[in-house]
């Protein structure tokens, strides 16, 4: 699958296993490939955060994805849900951090990894990537672009997918400005 990459694509993936290298994960995740993405300059998924005003929401949206990872991953439906049952996931993470320190739930960090010191792709970032390439195949596109990873991101339910919608980056919003209205006119150039 990675031959038919583009060079965009592939540096979202090289960013990805950078920045889970910074932050010291012992695995990459769709959090490292949406971080990477927003990295990425020029191209058209740079071009649909710029004209979806992520761009200049990114310190909140990264806020929102530390918010995430502090209360364990869990999405707003996973923690209403809960609430649901009478469980407080605020009052819980600040019980653990109490104990164990900020971040404490947040897991993946350097001491648990392999002894080979390879970082592997978590379920969540092969499982986007796999859709990424579903997407492309389902345009008829014949390489898998950085858009199609943005596009994957935002199909898959999860943490990444609620901050990008929670910034206006939904799939439909996201498909729009890269294809145009409907998602089947041809590509915008960024």
């Amino acid at each position: 699958m990675f031959e038919r990459f583009t060079e965009d694509a592939r540096a979202v993936v090289t960013g990805a296993v950078a920045r889970s290298e910074r932050a010291e994960a012992s695995t990459i995740t769709e959090e490292h490939l949406l971080l990477a993405l927003l990295d990425l300059q020029g191209g058209r998924a740079s071009f649909a955060f710029r004209a979806l005003g992520v761009s200049d929401r990114r310190e909140a949206l990264e806020s929102s994805l530390d918010r995430a990872r502090r209360r364990g991953g869990l999405t707003k439906a996973d923690e209403g849900a809960l609430a649901g049952l009478g469980i407080d996931v605020a009052e819980i993470v600040a019980r653990v951090e109490e104990v164990h320190g900020e971040g404490a739930l947040a897991g993946d960090r350097r001491n648990r990894r392999w002894w080979s010191g390879h970082r592997s792709l978590t379920r969540g970032a092969k499982d986007t990537l796999v859709k990424a390439l579903r997407i492309a195949v389902g345009r008829r596109d014949r390489v898998i672009g950085a858009e199609h990873i943005l596009l994957a991101l935002t199909a898959r339910p999860g943490v990444v997918a609620e901050a990008l919608a929670d910034h206006g980056a939904t799939y439909t919003a996201v498909e729009r400005a890269l294809f145009g209205t409907g998602g089947g006119g041809a590509a915008l150039a960024g």
